[in-house]
């Protein structure tokens, strides 16, 4: 393949469509498999089981698919999945799943990933969001689509973080973070909502009227978690245009499972 630089190695066996471009002295393992469109710069090491979509674009340095940083792994068949059209900068590092959970790190489609990010072992990262400079996602977390992750945030293992969040600069992530929210500190501190990333993804008034009934419900008016997830419950009869991101909310405290931060 004339787009694959005559220093790379591609090992018997991986899987690469023919318009992938491979960068200089860059190693693919044979049970890769990468997707029409995909660049992949100089110096990246794509190994393990791990499948890569269309159009993705992954510069110098990167490391994916290797075997998780986790004692009890045994190199077990598990795997790696990497959606389209992301973008993955340098030195960023996604490691395998583990038979722990499901066996599969999954990353969406339309990421934009900074430098040195690291993905641990059974992470689900959704669609369109952002993880700045240095984040680094214990084995488990799950970020929602269209989440912001601030650049030197860390996030404990079986974190959850919903849609819609954004998480500022240096944050000490330990507990869920219910969508909409805006959080920062260490110790973790709710601030308010995204507001700004609310209106400039096209959410009408009327539903950020809804959202807004949420937050006061749940960190303001003093309520117990499940006093406020009861009246959250109740709030469709009074927002109805925000019927569905109140379900969301719903759905999102009925799965928490380290406590949401309040």
């Amino acid at each position: 393949m004339s787009n694959i630089h005559p220093t790379a190695i591609v090992e018997a066996g991986a899987r690469i469509d023919p318009s992938v471009t491979v960068g200089p002295y860059t190693v693919i393992g044979p049970d890769v498999s990468i997707g029409a469109g995909t660049t992949v710069g100089p110096h990246c090491v794509i190994e393990g089981r791990t499948t890569i979509g269309a159009d993705n674009r992954i510069f110098q340095f990167a490391s994916l698919g290797a075997a998780p940083q986790d004692k009890k792994y045994a190199g077990e068949p598990t795997r790696l999945v990497i959606g389209d059209r992301n973008t993955i900068r340098e030195f960023c590092t996604f490691n395998l799943g583990t038979t722990q959970d499901k066996g599969v790190t999954t990353i969406g489609d339309d990421n934009w990933i900074m430098a040195y990010v690291h993905i641990a072992h059974d992470c689900v990262v959704g669609n369109q969001t952002i993880l700045a400079n240095n984040a680094t996602l214990a084995g488990h977390v799950q970020v929602a689509d269209q989440a912001i992750i601030g650049g030197l945030t860390g996030i404990h293992q079986f974190v959850k973080v919903g849609a819609h969040v954004m998480a500022g600069f240096a944050s000490h992530i330990s507990q869920d973070v219910p969508p909409f929210m805006m959080v920062d500190g260490n110790p973790l501190a709710v601030r308010g909502l995204n507001l700004e990333g609310l209106r400039r993804r096209g959410f009408s008034a009327a539903r950020m009227a809804g959202i807004k009934q949420m937050h006061r419900v749940l960190y303001r008016q003093g309520l117990t978690l499940e006093s406020a997830r009861t009246a959250i419950a109740e709030l469709p009869l009074t927002h109805p245009e925000a019927s569905a991101d109140i379900a969301l909310v719903l759905a999102f405290l009925d799965a928490s499972t380290r406590g949401i931060a309040r």
